[in-house]
């Protein structure tokens, strides 16, 4: 910032720092007004980012009706989902079966002799790690398609330094370690459950390759680590029985026995547990209510921006903005739309779902619920039909504008586009003004610098000459 450079001015009486700060003040009036235009900019910015939100989920909730599954709810029940829950997708066929569990799911684990000393090393080697399959007679393991996973071990590595390089080798398997009495063990635990997702440790000493050579499981060394461990768990699938029929799951979830079904043992049961899977008929009520509860926060939220209220004459943030109340009407009219595919019924007023003064769409439950008692199927097809032109559902041409307006080169990118173009150019018009005011501000410092020091010149004189005037009257008198 520019400064007095001489005090002449002020001592004769102007303040000359408040009439430049003054003189500055006013040529930044511009900016008030700039930083107001800015500040509505970023609220409609964020107003369309919420009505772009609300435009959303009004497709989600079109998308529910357009869709087969969303007529085709079911509802799964248990009779002890204690022991059994259950699921079941749209479109299950009515059904009721029984489910008896015999064991649950296992993880393979097992644990290694004691080690001593506590925290002493091991031993140089290679671990080897395989998942697979164990049989129990003859005991063998067969090797699943993957490959082993070799983990090489320093010959100063503790058993928490083992444990810690299976744990970050992600071979399948886990690794703790226990302490007890009797020194360390390793804990190791298959990250699966299920037959299929055994596993095998083997050690490889000395540069020998055959994990069975009697250098690899003398039990010293490296080779302590499987000389004696045992299993403390077997690896296993969880078996069950439906309608008397034996089937098994790697895990303790079944989601292909049961067409549609997906069942889960939580425990192992005491007496067969009953599945039933139902039409849902309250589905098609909720998503239908869903749907018109979606437009109305769309319609609620543009009308507050768009109206003018008379008796504080103050308007909405959009009020006369032409692409919002095209917005408005391209959902109006999405709504009001007209079908040919469901029979009797051609729009939503048919079945009782009528627009309110205000834009609002209101649910006539009882006209509603007969007409999807008597007509279900005439009732999905005003909705979902996929006949093409006139022939379309009203869900279906709505998601289709909805999905136009939310789409990478659609209404709302094109509208927030334009805002942060005008937001960028309030931004250089605020950088212009800075720059003028920058520069006023020097000249008209440096005018009154100039004056102050003439005028520091000019009493210099004055006080000179009166001194001489002074002189002279007292020589003369």
């Amino acid at each position: 910032m520019a400064t007095i450079s001489s005090p002449g001015v002020g001592t004769n009486g102007l303040d000359v720092k408040n009439i430049i700060s003054q003189l500055v003040a006013l040529e930044k009036k511009p900016l008030d007004t700039l930083k107001l235009q800015a500040a509505t900019v970023n609220t409609k910015i964020s107003a369309f980012g919420q009505i772009k939100s609300l435009v959303s989920d009004f497709s989600d909730a079109a998308s529910k009706l357009a869709s087969l599954t969303g007529w085709n709810g079911v509802t799964t029940t248990s009779s002890d989902s204690k022991y059994v829950s259950a699921t079941a997708i749209g479109g299950t066929l009515p059904t009721t079966f029984s489910v008896e569990v015999q064991s649950l799911a296992k993880a393979q684990a097992t644990a290694s002799a004691a080690l001593l000393p506590v925290g002493g090393a091991l031993g140089a080697g290679t671990l080897r790690l395989e998942l697979g399959k164990w049989s129990v007679a003859p005991a063998s393991f067969t090797p699943s398609s993957g490959q082993p996973v070799d983990i090489s071990i320093a010959a100063t590595d503790k058993l928490s330094d083992v444990a810690s390089k299976i744990n970050g080798a992600n071979a399948g398997v886990t690794a703790s370690i226990l302490s007890d009495a009797s020194g360390e063990r390793l804990l190791l635990r298959s990250k699966s459950t299920g037959e299929e997702f055994g596993f095998r440790l083997s050690v490889m000493e000395g540069g020998d390759t055959d994990t069975q050579s009697a250098g690899n499981t003398d039990a010293s060394g490296l080779s302590r680590l499987v000389a004696g461990s045992t299993v403390t768990q077997v690896a296993a699938n969880a078996k069950a029985t439906v309608n008397g029929i034996a089937v098994s799951s790697a895990t303790n979830t079944f989601a292909t026995t049961i067409s549609g079904v997906t069942f889960k043992a939580e425990q192992v049961t005491t007496a067969p547990i009953d599945i039933t899977v139902s039409k849902d008929a309250s589905a098609v009520q909720s998503n239908i209510d869903a749907f018109v509860k979606s437009y109305n926060a769309i319609n609620q939220l543009l009308q507050e921006a768009t109206k003018y209220d008379a008796k504080t004459k103050t308007a909405g943030l959009f009020q006369g903005d032409s692409t919002t109340v095209a917005l408005q009407n391209t959902l109006r009219n999405a709504i009001q739309s007209v079908t040919t595919a469901g029979g009797p019924f051609q729009r939503l007023a048919d079945i009782g779902i009528t627009q309110q003064q205000g834009g609002d769409l209101a649910v006539d439950a009882t006209k509603l619920n007969k007409a999807l008692a008597n007509n279900p199927d005439d009732v999905k097809n005003l909705f979902r039909s996929t006949g093409g032109g006139s022939a379309d559902g009203l869900a279906v041409k709505i998601k289709a504008v909805t999905t136009s307006l939310l789409a990478s080169n659609g209404f709302f990118k094109t509208k927030d586009d334009s805002l942060q173009l005008s937001l960028k150019r309030n931004s250089d018009d605020q950088t212009r003004v800075n720059q003028k005011v920058d520069a006023f501000e020097k000249r008209i410092t440096a005018r009154y610098n100039a004056l102050d020091t003439q005028l520091t010149s000019l009493n210099g004189l004055n006080a000179y000459i009166s001194q001489q005037v002074t002189t002279w009257n007292k020589s003369n008198g």
